[in-house]
């Protein structure tokens, strides 16, 4: 799954505006969030652990308008603990946004 480049992109740019390497530290921050959260949400055992991991990846989703990720959070709040459908698509969603840099 590639990432939808639109309002993400555009939240960098105003951030860092002309200093490309702001940009790509931002950038960079937001990938090893994402991957921390759906390293929890992988290691969640408990409905309390799991929800709050995707609290977290909705909060980060939400913070860089990445309609996308919200959108597969607010499945993960909806779904069971370990739930293998999510994690293969947070995964999928990792992996593309990944390898966009």
């Amino acid at each position: 799954m590639a990432y939808a480049h639109g309002d993400f992109e555009l939240t960098l740019t105003a951030a860092a505006g002309d200093d490309p390497a702001l940009f790509a530290e931002l950038r960079a921050c937001f990938v090893e969030s994402l991957a921390i959260q759906i390293d929890l949400l992988k290691r969640a055992r408990c409905d309390g652990n799991w929800t709050m991991a995707a609290q977290r990846l909705r909060g980060l989703a939400a913070s860089f308008h990445s309609g996308d990720l919200v959108a597969l959070a607010d499945e993960a709040l909806d779904g069971a603990p370990g739930d293998p459908a999510v994690l293969r698509k947070l995964g999928a969603f990792a992996d593309g946004f990944s390898s966009q840099s």
